[in-house]
């Protein structure tokens, strides 16, 4: 869906919108593995400036390799959002510090509007927390045999190795033995 400057001129837009999984590309290690489902408006904050500002909540299950297992898990991401996107020809203007004061998250678009499923993407990604884990008991890989650790444990022990006296040691060893 397009939403585009003239008609946020004579209107605000309302939208309600659900996308199937494979519409929209998120990155090389996320997939939708459900139809993303979306609703809110769009409207234009200035007219002389262009600025739209895009209110709404979504809800949408990702799927994504845990960060300690490796094994996919899914994530469901459910989230309100409340975007501002000015034309990307204001960004020499000088205008960012004002609107990074004011908190507001700010995006730019070219040409006369937005297209919907990019402002969803974009929702998406900031939704999804930095370290994906599959639950919060994962136990991860074993560093030293691969073994996932919460489909059995391998009894590997990974020995502490503190580097920080190694210099001393070979200090140790250049003087020889104590009297």
């Amino acid at each position: 869906m397009f939403i585009g400057l003239h008609e946020l001129e004579l209107h605000p837009v309302r939208f309600k919108v659900e996308i199937p999984a494979g519409q929209i590309e998120y990155d090389s290690k996320l997939t939708q593995a459900s139809d993303l489902r979306a609703e809110g408006t769009a409207q234009l904050l200035n007219h002389s400036l262009g600025e739209i500002r895009v209110q709404g909540r979504l809800n949408v299950t990702v799927e994504a390799t845990c960060d300690r297992c490796l094994e996919p898990a899914r994530f469901p991401i459910e989230n309100k959002f409340d975007l501002v996107y000015m034309p990307a020809s204001t960004t020499n203007a000088g205008g960012e510090a004002e609107i990074d004061e004011a908190g507001v998250e700010v995006g730019y678009y070219e040409g006369n509007g937005l297209t919907l499923n990019d402002v969803l993407r974009e929702v998406v990604l900031l939704a999804i927390p930095m370290q994906l884990v599959c639950s919060e008991e994962c136990k991860g890989i074993c560093p030293v045999c691969g073994q996932n650790r919460n489909q059995r444990e391998c009894g590997c022990h990974e020995e502490a190795f503190d580097d920080r006296w190694s210099k001393l040691k070979t200090f140790r060893a250049e003087l020889g033995p104590h009297n």
